[in-house]
């Protein structure tokens, strides 16, 4: 059907152009741009080195790299670079797009990529539209009339969330920005307003609790309501209510470096990007002090920590999530400290499951067992997805604030229905930020539980079950084991060192990790920190403490490189 009304929207002769010059609305990457003239395309997670090719007669490797393509987010990337050259490359791909798939032909045809695609084809129209002939616009105007044609007759058919937002912002800032498709704008802006209702919480939050997700919504919202102020129209006030909610919701789960918390899905989003789009709303409010979209925030001096504190999203919403109940990520000043390995869908299946499992989290977790688990392959907006199942039915979560810090206590049932045992976490911040101190108790709370905890243990023929917590390290953390194993010693490039210490005699040791992040080729290898324990008489806990070393003063100048200044 999208091809369909596809070619039904080329038949329509309309003409078109700019009512006024278009401003930027995206911001590519320099040296994104500078490969991609090279003939490097890396792209959805793949490198493909075609230097004699055009974009569109490389062979996509997987469906992300062809939807990323379509996407035109490459657009950015060449503008940002900003030679001359860059910018006849860029007409170029764009006419030879239209003459591929001007007829509806090829994956770009599906509203949220048209939604994508129209955006940086319009904020970036002077940089395309300086220097080429009349039949080169006139091409390029037709296609403009002709996708937003088919996104006025196919938004709504766009998966709930940020495509249908995606969709529905693209047909807006044409409309505002194209002549002669005024008539668009007040129908998506009222459409817009009601997706703001229903897929805004009142909590500021979305379904997939996916936090760099909410960013791109977040911005979407402040482009539509910025660009209908900029030309007369009064954004609804369902729409800019929402920017207020989801505003104070960022500033919760922004790290003390300004990167996202990195759950569900979701990537430290690109650097400043936050921190830009937060600016741009013109929201004030501070962050939220209860839990933020399930999570919780403890944040002191130089230091924050945030704990997924919720269940994880259901039903189709957790085509992405991730088994993270009751995982933390702590980061001191500019430098990630304690992390989750982070999203593996773009280095393929085996990888995006990986990335999933509650082992790949700052948690505990039962060996072989995650706290929620994957069901089958199905098919969701055209894509294969794993959604979780057998999510903890009880996820409690309790956040106070005294003169000696931020406390919180935290239990999840996730275990309950396999081993008849409950995850309890307390985590206590200090005032200064300079010492986070932990509790963690797995345990069978009733008499039911522990029948089924004994039934557990009997059928496996060993005393008890056996768990391990983890804490993932960023790749920048250099770690040794110290105190003759007592105790694991963290340097920071800043010059900061952290002392992780477990206390009753629990083993510590020091094994490798990963640490997955887009726009790379593969994983990074780290380091994890890992205790061991077994759950004998019903109930097994363990204590541990992260601090700064006493040496170690209050403030110190960050002055090395920031490692996210990469091609991200």
């Amino acid at each position: 059907m999208n091809a369909l009304h596809a070619r039904r929207a080329g038949r329509v002769k309309l003409t078109t152009a700019f009512q006024s010059p278009p401003e930027p609305r995206t911001i590519g990457s320099h040296l994104r741009g500078k490969q991609l003239m090279a003939g490097n395309f890396l792209i959805g997670g793949n490198l493909v080195k075609a230097p004699l090719q055009s974009i569109w007669a490389v062979r996509a490797p997987d469906l992300a790299f062809a939807r990323a393509v379509h996407g035109f987010g490459w657009l950015d990337d060449l503008a940002a670079f900003g030679t001359s050259a860059a910018r006849a490359r860029a007409q170029d791909w764009c006419l030879e797009w239209i003459a591929r798939f001007g007829t509806g032909t090829g994956p770009g045809w599906v509203p949220d990529l048209t939604g994508r695609r129209l955006i940086r084809l319009i904020s970036q129209g002077q940089f395309l539209l300086a220097g080429p002939d009349s039949a080169a616009n006139a091409a390029f105007f037709a296609s403009l009339a002709q996708q937003v044609l088919f996104l006025s007759r196919r938004w709504h058919v766009a998966p709930a969330g940020l495509p249908r937002f995606e969709a529905l912002v693209g047909l807006i800032i044409a409309g505002l920005g194209l002549h002669g498709m005024e008539a668009m704008v007040a129908p998506a802006t009222t459409a817009l307003a009601q997706e703001c209702t229903f897929q805004i919480d009142v909590e500021g939050g979305i379904a997939t609790r996916n936090p760099e997700e909410l960013l791109e919504v977040f911005t979407l919202l402040t482009w539509a309501a910025s660009s209908l102020a900029e030309a007369g129209w009064m954004p609804p006030r369902d729409h800019l209510a929402a920017i207020e909610r989801i505003a104070p919701t960022l500033r919760a789960l922004r790290h003390a470096d300004g990167g996202l918390a990195r759950f569900h899905g979701g990537g430290r989003g690109a650097a400043g990007r936050l921190d830009q789009a937060l600016a741009a709303s013109g929201v004030r409010a501070a962050a939220n002090t209860g839990l933020a979209m399930g999570y919780a925030r403890l944040s002191e001096g130089r230091t924050s920590v945030i704990v997924d504190a919720s269940p994880p999203p259901n039903g189709t919403a957790s085509a992405q999530a991730h088994a993270s109940t009751l995982a933390f990520e702590l980061t001191s000043g500019r430098r990630p400290l304690i992390v989750s390995c982070g999203s593996g869908a773009p280095f393929g299946p085996d990888w995006g499951r990986a990335g999933r499992a509650t082992a790949s989290h700052s948690t505990l977790a039962i060996e072989g067992f995650s706290s929620s688990r994957l069901a089958p392959t199905r098919r969701i907006g055209g894509l294969n997805a794993e959604m979780l199942v057998d999510l903890p039915g009880k996820v409690n979560a309790q956040r106070a604030t005294g003169p000696q810090g931020i406390s919180l206590i935290a239990g999840h049932d996730g275990y309950l229905a396999t081993h008849g045992l409950t995850h309890v976490r307390r985590l206590h911040l200090s005032f200064d930020g300079r010492a986070l101190t932990g509790e963690d108790t797995l345990g069978a709370m009733t008499e039911a539980d522990r029948k089924l905890f004994d039934r557990v243990v009997q059928r496996s023929g060993k005393p008890g079950v056996r768990y391990r917590i983890r804490f993932h390290l960023h790749p920048d953390v250099d770690a040794a084991l110290d105190m003759g194993g007592a105790a694991v010693s963290l340097a920071l490039k800043s010059g900061e060192v952290w002392v992780f210490r477990a206390h009753g005699g629990i083993l510590i040791s020091l094994e490798s990790s990963v640490y997955l992040e887009k726009n790379r080729l593969e994983p990074r290898g780290t380091k994890q920190i890992v205790l061991m324990a077994d759950v004998i008489d019903y109930a097994s806990q363990v204590s541990w403490t992260l601090a700064k070393a006493h040496a170690t003063p209050q403030g110190l100048r960050d002055l090395e490189p920031d490692a996210r200044q990469g091609l991200d």
